[in-house]
């Protein structure tokens, strides 16, 4: 799919930084581009460890929440997890969340955000912000036990 550009960093990235192009595929089995996305507007990466767990499923339901403000504001969040578009499938359905979930079976993104969490080969909990231009405007790792707070979240787009 054209992630083998792709290089595994240390530490998430930072303000300012290029985000990383890549290409993945959404619970729909479509090929979701970041580059694509940003022609629309700002895009917020979520990235989280796995579905149908309790943090990950509260702070997606949040996002699917709060859908309509992070539209007016002119962005567009996705979740990245490492769970296969089947599983991201259910999930939404199960759930009725309205966001795209993006499926990182490789871990080849979440790697070069610095999103990695090693002990359970998932993605570490995190969100970035990335700007029209591609840089990234804003961006927050925390640990696994604490979602995001979508009112910082909502702060750092346009």
């Amino acid at each position: 799919m054209g992630n083998e550009h792709l290089k595994e960093r240390s530490a998430a990235i930072g303000v300012g930084e290029a985000a990383p192009d890549f290409t993945l595929l959404d619970q729909d089995r479509k090929e979701w581009r970041l580059s694509e996305q940003l022609q629309k507007g700002e895009v917020v990466l979520c990235f989280y460890p796995m579905d149908f767990s309790p943090v990950c499923s509260t702070e997606m339901k949040c996002v699917t929440d709060d859908f309509a403000k992070y539209a007016k504001g002119g962005a567009q969040v996705v979740g990245v997890s490492a769970d296969s578009f089947f599983v991201h499938k259910a999930w939404a359905e199960s759930l009725g969340l309205k966001q795209t979930l993006l499926a990182d079976m490789h871990r080849a993104v979440c790697k070069a955000y610095g999103f990695y969490f090693k002990d359970l080969n998932v993605p570490s909990r995190g969100t970035v912000v990335i700007g029209r231009d591609g840089k990234v405007k804003w961006v927050q790792a925390r640990e696994i036990k604490d979602a995001m707070n979508p009112a910082e979240v909502l702060g750092a787009i346009s």
